[in-house]
């Protein structure tokens, strides 16, 4: 190996980046040479020569001696942890927390001996001061004061989190395993809705899942922000922001103070519902039309309606500060030059604190407060929909889902940008279901960012989808522990996986999940090493169990053998439903689309052995008459041997409830499949609207 390919692996390594990886037949992979440079050259390193690696590797060991406290400490409550600080070779320091409170406690100095080092010419040595296992609960400071010479500069400050060991489940999911419907929100649409379900449809649909089946949750798709003009992106998993909502759920059924409209402007919204619910007997979820007739129906209604919403909206100004302006400006500013920031909008507009976004600001007013009215709204339907959910009858109420990223034009990209890696995409190696490795285009957190800046935009993107959630969807969870990213002009299968501070990402989802009152969910499926599957355990974090994935020996896993801090369910939103996995729909799309890496005979045989496995165990069980029984009657007892699983949730899918046959969304696809617009619809693919399933069997 050569010197120049040594010092790119070990910088690789300080940095947290794997230099090979383990393939899913098997095989050990190395990373090619340009991916690690790509990857460490997004991290900020400089890689150039062999010099250069050098000089960046020697950085990367030196960085937490080049200032005096460390940006973020993580401790959990009940525990104690030791603090190192840095501070110039002979020099003392008093150190204190801050607490969230307001109480201020100072730190014991506990004995710590280490050499010092030259950093930069200066002899710089450490100290270790301990915190105390009686810490509440919250979001601190540390703070260095000195005794002697000055601190190193710029560092005398830092982030403290407690969080807690465990996140405890809710009393009800304690006592016994709790059933909910798992739904694609958008696909259920009312005679009432317009051509998209909306939180009117999800009130009604989780209010039935209570009555008529004693469900206690409903978990929907990520309702996260998309792009405010055409095209709106229509994957829910590639949101334009994480931490504000799509108004196109706004239901326009229920805009409250709606009696202070005058008839005209009632009027004009009435006929613009009524062409919006035309909308429904289209086959396919046209989400621009859809946005086209609600946004000017909504825009008649703030109008009108927005002084009466003033305070409530001031006040949400107040929680989400500069955040929600930057938010709503790249939505103004996306109205005038599209939504494509990077490419698209001038070179001044690029950054959000810049003098050409005050003036567009200035110049946007209107279309900026209709912006934030519009969060405020859905916000406060959201709410509704929780209480009404929760007075339902539901234990749980709706349980949110929180996407693995953003749009890399998106708003958030656009506004946290110092915290995100440019030209890195987030995906997935190579894998069974998806043989050619997935590229999900969206930018990854940069860890080392993160806990400069105290993780807060984690926080307060956790803090914003746990606000009206009884629970909490974290789909590709794997990704607070690592992610496989894939530097831009690489293939999917060239990409690196990137190490992430697991333990204060798991706790700060904890403390936050703990303080809204809400359990968490993990999708924990992939390649997953058991370690990870024990933490989450550990800390109280549920995974997730799918039938058709969980096998043993060559056979489905027997129920007893689940396990029980798991969502059980038996399909999920990447393959077909039931009903269409046993008729082979995703060999039959993969093979159209050129997505398979084996001939199609071989996968056909591959997938009718395990679906014959499966018939045949749940007839040894003696939850199916015969192995070759009607796909009615196998889907059904699919959900008899969930049901016999000590799994604390059990999750049901609508469309397996009516029937649907086909596939949600085709993973490694984009416009080749008409992934996330396919409405619900019954076993002859015809839609079913939502009145035809709470009516029926």
């Amino acid at each position: 190996m050569s010197d120049e390919r040594t010092l790119l692996e070990e910088l690789a390594e300080a940095c947290g980046v794997s230099t090979q990886w383990w393939d899913w037949q098997g095989e050990r992979r190395a990373v090619p040479a340009s991916s690690l440079r790509a990857v460490l050259s997004a991290m900020g390193e400089e890689t150039d020569d062999e010099n250069a690696l050098a000089a960046s590797l020697e950085r990367a060991r030196t960085l937490p001696w080049r200032r005096t406290l460390p940006p973020t400490v993580v401790q959990r409550a009940g525990e104690t942890t030791r603090v190192l600080v840095h501070l110039h070779h002979g020099s003392a320091v008093t150190l204190s927390v801050r607490c969230e409170g307001g109480d201020r406690r100072l730190l014991e100095q506990v004995e710590h001996t280490v050499e010092p080092r030259e950093i930069d010419g200066q002899w710089i040595g450490e100290a270790a001061f301990e915190l105390p296992a009686d810490l509440p609960l919250g979001w601190h400071a540390l703070v260095a004061e000195p005794e002697s010479a000055p601190l190193l500069p710029g560092s005398e400050r830092g982030v403290l989190v407690t969080v807690p060991t465990r996140l405890e489940l809710p009393q009800i999911v304690q006592e016994e395993p709790r059933g909910g419907l798992l739904t694609q929100l958008y696909q259920v649409r009312s005679r009432g809705s317009q051509g998209i379900g909306d939180l009117g449809d999800l009130v009604t649909l989780g209010e039935w899942a209570a009555r008529e089946h004693g469900h206690d949750f409903v978990l929907v798709n990520p309702l996260h922000a998309a792009e405010p003009v055409a095209p709106m992106e229509p994957s829910p998993y590639l949101p334009t922001s994480r931490r504000f909502v799509n108004p196109i759920y706004i239901d326009l059924r229920d805009l409250p103070d709606a009696d202070a409209l005058p008839g005209a402007a009632r009027a004009e919204i009435a006929e613009l519902a009524a062409r919006g619910q035309a909308l429904n007997d289209t086959d396919s979820i046209d989400r621009d039309a859809v946005w086209d007739v609600k946004r000017r129906a909504l825009r008649i209604a703030f109008r009108h309606l927005g002084p009466h919403h003033d305070a409530h909206v001031a006040a949400l100004r107040e929680e989400e500060g500069s955040a929600l302006l930057d938010f709503a400006t790249w939505c103004s500013i996306a109205a005038v030059h599209g939504t494509q920031w990077e490419s698209d909008w001038p070179a001044e507009l690029h950054d959000p604190g810049s003098a050409a976004v005050e003036a567009h600001q200035r110049a946007h007013e209107e279309e900026i407060a209709f912006t934030i009215w519009l969060q405020w709204l859905v916000r406060h339907q959201l709410a509704g929909a929780r209480e009404a959910l929760r007075a339902g009858g539901m234990g749980i109420g709706l349980v949110g889902d929180l996407a693995v990223g953003i749009h890399p034009e998106g708003a958030d990209s656009w506004a946290l940008q110092d915290v995100l890696a440019r030209g890195i995409a987030v995906g997935a190696p190579p894998d069974q279901f998806n043989q050619l490795g997935q590229n999900w285009s969206q930018p990854p957190w940069r860890p080392d960012r993160l806990a400069q800046v105290g993780y807060a935009p984690f926080r307060d993107m956790l803090r914003a989808v746990l606000r009206d959630a009884g629970g909490l969807r974290v789909d590709h969870i794997i990704g607070l522990f690592r992610l496989w990213w894939v530097p831009e002009g690489h293939e999917p299968g060239e990409g690196a996986y990137v190490r992430y501070d697991h333990e204060a990402l798991i706790g700060i989802l904890a403390l936050e999940a703990a303080r809204a009152g809400a359990l968490v969910i993990g999708e924990d499926l992939g390649v997953v090493e058991p370690w990870v599957r024990e933490h989450l355990v550990e800390r109280g974090v549920l995974g997730t169990s799918v039938m058709w994935f969980e096998w043993a020996d060559g056979r489905p896993r027997p129920p007893e053998d689940y396990r029980e801090l798991c969502l059980a369910t038996v399909t999920t939103h990447d393959i077909p439903p039931s009903a269409g996995y046993l008729a082979l729909e995703h060999v039959a799309i993969r093979e159209r689309l050129s997505l398979l890496t084996r001939p199609v005979e071989e996968e056909t045989a591959a997938e009718e052995g395990n679906i014959l496995a499966m018939r045949e165990a749940l007839t040894e069980r003696g939850l199916l008459e015969s192995p070759f029984a009607c796909v009615d009657a196998v889907v059904a007892a699919m959900h008899a041997w969930l049901a016999l699983t000590p799994a604390r949730l059990h999750g049901y899918a609508l469309t397996d409830l009516v029937g649907d046959v086909r596939a949600i969304n085709q993973p490694g696809t984009d416009e080749e499949y008409p992934n996330w617009r396919l409405p619900l619809a019954g076993p002859d693919r015809v839609p079913l609207l939502l009145e035809d399933v709470v009516s029926g069997p």
